[in-house]
């Protein structure tokens, strides 16, 4: 068990992990906490007695032995990650007696031995239970604010993402928004940090650390880029897009058709809700769709029956077009976009959506956009989560038979290479769950769920399929 103790005016922790064991007999380690506010650095003090083994630690990190000789298992110093819970912890398991699942990630730089400590605030003796890799710990915690307290250890925990689940905990309501289970009465215990030691940290350890928080927990978009035939006017853009069964979490946006000035894909809004969208921004930059002038805002020129237009903002603003459609995992859909200009100092861009449920072109909308004089620019498609309570599931989709219709009518196809690459939040190494390639005959993108494996950003991606491709039908 543990308990905590007084002895004269200094508070004694005492911590007792389940589940060590050596050959001879169970091993139980006793850790004593002074509270002696005159001393910053840790002391360590060893006495054995039979098979139990006593550390009096002042004022510093605690660390559990696991199935060696604490003197054996200590993990160096020089080798700690600070897991924040606000970044890198998320709610995946529905309430039970003990309170919602919470799983906190983050990234071992290498295999190696691993010791997990947790940093929280309780007003009240409390307890948690934890597991990671197959070991499993029931913890009691004294109160205090800011308590480091011991969990358990690994040993030999593989390089990559590791997952550590918790129960009893609390995570804060701003990191619980948009998470799919219940909402019980919050557990006494709120969960700070997860710190992490020992040699499985060495080398490229990650997680959202120095980095935001919202961007973070969002996970890294990934991105497509098609290079255009040069010297040429190019009019019309067709891709398709097939989301594989069972990548399709809520707060998915697999954008196909991606231009210069906007793009246009499918969402996952909720579990009831599936939309087809499309959007063009404004010349005008703000992020807040009111600041917008007269002159410079979008225009509608035509919309498809049941589709909802507006403006839209945060991330850049403009025009924004939707239609509710129960799109489905394992189908193929089409796009097709024209962006040409009028001849007046505005330029048209238009979306067509072909379901395979269908095999007809629908009209999603055609908007003016001023001040612009183009054509089809900067050709690109990209997978993107915009729930920051969902980044730890997977989503992925496949993109394929791009082409290229220019201005005088050829199609040209464009679906042989690809660049791939990341966000910022893939980029500094806050996530690393990102990844490209090629697969089926088409190009993939994929994100989240924390999969250990990833596409370097940059890299060039060939699509050499054997099958002849056909140019699309555009009749309309």
């Amino acid at each position: 068990m543990n308990r905590s103790v007084e002895k004269g005016n200094v508070p004694v922790v005492v911590g007792i992990p389940l589940g060590c064991k050596d050959d001879m007999e169970d091993l139980y380690i006793i850790y004593f906490l002074s509270l002696n506010q005159n001393k910053n650095k840790m002391h360590t003090r060893k006495y054995l007695y039979g098979g139990v083994a006593l550390l009096l630690l002042r004022q510093g990190a605690i660390s559990a032995a696991c199935g060696q000789p604490p003197q054996q298992a200590q993990p160096s110093e020089a080798h700690v990650l600070t897991v924040p819970f606000g970044g890198n912890a998320y709610v995946t398991g529905a309430a039970g007696e003990d309170g919602e699942q919470v799983s906190a990630y983050f990234r071992a730089g290498q295999a190696g031995d691993l010791c997990l400590s947790l940093r929280y605030s309780a007003a009240d003796t409390a307890s948690v239970s934890a597991s990671c890799a197959g070991a499993a710990w029931q913890v009691k915690l004294p109160p205090g604010a800011g308590v480091t307290a011991p969990l358990g250890c690994v040993k030999s925990a593989d390089s990559g993402y590791i997952r550590v689940d918790f129960r009893g905990i609390a995570l804060a309501e701003r990191e619980r928004r948009r998470a799919p289970a219940s909402r019980p009465e919050k557990p006494a215990v709120e969960a700070l940090d997860l710190i992490a030691t020992g040699s499985a940290v060495a080398g490229k350890a990650a997680c959202v650390s120095d980095f935001s928080f919202y961007w973070g927990r969002r996970g890294p978009s990934v991105h497509l880029s098609f290079p255009l035939p040069e010297n040429e006017a190019i009019e019309w853009f067709y891709s398709e897009v097939t989301v594989p069964l069972g990548q399709s979490p809520a707060g998915s946006y697999y954008m196909a058709n991606g231009f210069g000035e906007g793009y246009f894909g499918i969402q996952v809004n909720s579990d009831a809700e599936r939309r087809v969208l499309f959007s063009v921004w404004s010349p005008f930059k703000t992020d807040n769709p009111n600041e917008i002038p007269e002159n410079q805002r979008i225009k509608l020129l035509e919309k498809g029956e049941g589709v909802h237009v507006g403006a839209f903002g945060n991330e850049g603003a403009g025009g924004q077009s939707y239609l509710i459609y129960p799109w489905k995992t394992g189908n193929t859909y089409k796009f097709l976009t024209r962006v040409r200009p009028d001849g007046k100092g505005a330029t048209e861009y238009t979306a067509y959506f072909c379901p395979s449920e269908e095999q007809k072109w629908l009209l999603i909308a055609s908007f003016s956009r001023p001040q612009t004089n183009t054509y089809y620019k900067r050709a690109h498609s990209f997978l993107e989560n915009f729930f920051p309570g969902s980044g730890y599931l997977s989503r992925k989709a496949r993109y394929g038979n791009q082409w290229a219709k220019t201005a005088d009518g050829r199609w040209l196809y464009v679906g042989d290479k690809a660049r791939f690459t990341t966000d910022e939040t893939g980029r500094k190494g806050a996530r690393m769950d990102y990844k490209g390639g090629v697969e089926n005959g088409a190009f993939f993108l994929q994100n989240g769920g924390f999969f250990s494996d990833y596409t370097p950003t940059g890299a060039v991606l060939l699509n050499s399929s054997s099958e002849k491709p056909i140019p699309p039908s555009d009749s309309l």
